[in-house]
């Protein structure tokens, strides 16, 4: 990412107009300092990064659940000397927010190594250290693998580690064969736990990491070309020496079917981006990409993001500011400009970004299959106390979030929702410890724990365990 811009004319007219009023809605209140990327955390609220950089904000929906009337509060700023803008990111299995390295740091390019650790119950940003002889991260591509642990791929390099939360220090992996470096590349954690990235670099050329092996492997070329080159002339200067840039690509994001859509930049030459279907192997079927449609309009989604819907359609943002939503066939523009996808709230809405912050209301719905299945639950529960909950695919069919590289904001854990069945009043209790955080992890058991709140209402509640904006059925319990 060379410059993120999210402010679109467009949208700053469609939300003043009230022309969208039925897909789209502008956040009744909006984050006092802007937001430049956001979360979601584990009790159901959203945590967003100020413009300053070093300031956070954090957004509470109201007892109707309703993120669109929800309120800001300020939350502890980052240590003092880093406010970062482009870093990798993830919510980790305790609840906790984790980001680390930085393009920018307080407007200046200099692929920065800091890092820290946000501990939502303490309200308290820790400064981590950076892996050992990392002088540099940057910009860098990341995912929380189905272990629980953070991992971040070294932007200039090939190199990659492993951040342990419990001990906030860090593991050099083994990660050989790499095509090239990290730089500008995206990462999907698939169901077999491997890693799939489309090269930059190297285009068409893509590549699958085994956390068995630390092994980098061809998983075969994009046969079109996804990512859009440089602007750039010469190398950009940074305090440890000089960059050379290799392009941007669009998100990549998996499907509940299994394939992985990738929306691609405009290609040197090219009026416009192309796409491309990642297929898994499936019995005696290799794997294979297969071409998929391309932008309208001279329009591309270099360095753009794109989020996983509940109805299993990929929201894409295009860089004309036109959002679009590919169907498994199709890519369409949707009808309005609804801003940057930036998660899945539990709502099953979009969270978006532009000129204003704002939800995108989706058409269509989940597949029952897709939903979050409760095995074991507490009848009765008490203010206060944590418990365990048990099921199926807690933790969703996949991150549901991608960006061309940096800014992850996956939401592949489960939420837990409480409403009471008198008031109607709806409150999120925070789930932590995970028992695994892979994607589709279909008839597998799998748990979390959850922290009834403190200040929930006493009677009979529904309770649902939430994944990616799909909720289980509910189950009756009792506050007491």
């Amino acid at each position: 990412m060379l410059n993120k811009i999210f402010l679109t004319t467009a949208l700053l007219l469609a939300l003043a107009s009230g022309a969208f009023a039925q897909t789209v809605q502008s956040l009744a209140h909006q984050p006092p300092d802007g937001a430049g990327i956001a979360f979601l955390l584990t009790d159901g609220t959203v945590i967003a990064q100020g413009n300053l950089g070093s300031d956070w904000w954090k957004l509470t929906p109201d007892n109707t659940g309703s993120y669109v009337n929800g309120t800001w509060l300020q939350m502890a700023s980052l240590p003092t000397g880093y406010a970062p803008d482009a870093f990798a990111s993830a919510v980790l299995p305790d609840g906790r927010l984790v980001i680390s390295g930085g393009e920018y740091n307080n407007g200046n390019f200099l692929l920065i190594n800091l890092g820290a650790i946000y501990d939502p119950k303490a309200n308290t940003w820790t400064a981590i250290p950076a892996p050992k002889g990392w002088t540099t991260i940057g910009d860098s591509p990341s995912v929380v693998r189905a272990n629980g642990k953070f991992m971040v791929g070294q932007k200039l390099t090939e190199a990659v580690a492993e951040f342990e939360p419990t001990t906030l220090t860090w593991t050099i992996l083994k990660s050989t064969g790499k095509n090239h470096f990290n730089s500008e590349e995206g990462w999907t954690l698939m169901p077999d736990r491997t890693i799939l990235t489309a090269d930059v670099k190297t285009a068409p050329n893509s590549e699958h990491y085994s956390p068995i092996t630390g092994d980098w492997t061809s998983a075969g070329s994009t046969i079109v070309d996804l990512h859009s080159p440089t602007t750039v002339t010469g190398c950009l200067s940074y305090p440890g020496g000089c960059y050379y840039p290799p392009g941007e690509i669009g998100p990549q994001i998996l499907r509940p079917d299994g394939t992985v859509f990738v929306a691609g930049g405009t290609p040197r030459g090219g009026t416009f981006g192309h796409t491309a279907v990642f297929h898994p192997a499936s019995g005696t079927n290799p794997s294979s990409w297969v071409v998929g449609p391309n932008f309208p309009m001279g329009d591309d989604a270099g360095d753009s993001s794109a989020v996983l819907l509940p109805s299993g359609n990929v929201l894409v943002y295009g860089n004309s500011g036109t959002d679009y939503e590919f169907d498994g066939t199709n890519l369409t523009p949707t009808s309005i400009t609804a801003g940057a996808p930036i998660l899945i709230l539990p709502t099953g809405q979009a969270l978006v970004e532009g000129g204003n912050m704002g939800v995108y209301n989706a058409k269509g719905t989940y597949q029952a299959a897709w939903a979050p299945v409760i095995t074991k639950f507490p009848g009765t529960v008490t203010h206060g106390m944590t418990y365990s909950i048990s099921g199926k695919q807690f933790n969703g069919l996949s991150q549901a979030a991608a960006f061309g590289d940096e800014f992850e904001t996956a939401t592949n854990y489960p939420l837990v929702r409480l409403t009471n069945t008198v008031t109607g009043h709806v409150f999120y209790a925070k789930t932590h410890d995970h028992s695994t955080m892979a994607v589709a992890t279909g008839s597998q058991i799998v748990s979390t724990s959850f922290d009834v709140p403190a200040d929930i209402e006493t009677g009979t509640c529904t309770l649902q365990v939430v994944a990616n904006g799909i909720p289980s059925k509910a189950v009756t319990v009792t506050v007491d």
